[in-house]
């Protein structure tokens, strides 16, 4: 019986790392639940790119749903997300709001004119405290705030493909459909 003994230890320890690949396959980072679903987005108010005198708040965006995309030039995923947003981000029918992260004016600007810009406008987090209050982990990730400023989605990573397709779109077909 004391021959089989590290056989069966390294029979547990081989079962427990298959489970964990299994399950890290199975469930992405992108579900991690968000404690801000359901509730009010948090406060802000933020200079423009390029127009450090001119402030964006959650108050001047309340009344429609818009999307708040989080991203920055020295973000590699963002450059992977950013053409589905130029192809798509104005059939949604709502704003696309940059949230330019952590990033300087010039890089951000320079990014935005190389790879195009799909925003309806873009706030500058230079010091990332407002992302804090979001609970962002990094760029890119992406809010749907509905008209009276309650979070719906949280995406974290690139939007793709399938999270434009089955996630986003069917939500806000939803809350247009609550609208009054």
């Amino acid at each position: 019986m004391k021959r089989f003994l590290p056989l069966i230890g390294f029979a547990l320890v081989a079962s427990l790392l298959a489970f964990g690949i299994s399950y890290m396959r199975n469930n992405s980072m992108n579900e991690v639940p968000s404690p801000l679903i359901g509730k009010p987005a948090p406060s802000f108010r933020l200079p423009v790119l390029n127009q450090p005198e001119r402030f964006v708040s959650n108050a001047d965006l309340a009344g429609k749903p818009y999307l708040l995309n989080v991203f920055a030039s020295w973000c590699f995923a963002c450059r992977e997300e950013h053409p589905l947003l130029m192809a798509e981000g104005r059939s949604l029918g709502i704003p696309v709001v940059g949230f330019n992260y952590k990033d300087e004016t010039a890089d951000a600007t320079r990014w935005l004119q190389q790879f195009g810009d799909p925003y309806s406008v873009v706030i500058v987090d230079r010091d990332g405290a407002i992302a804090i209050d979001f609970g962002v982990y990094g760029a890119p990730e992406s809010f749907l705030v509905d008209g009276a400023g309650i979070i719906r989605y949280k995406q974290i990573g690139p939007i793709t493909p399938d999270v434009l397709a089955f996630e986003l779109k069917p939500l806000l077909a939803s809350l247009k459909g609550a609208a009054p």
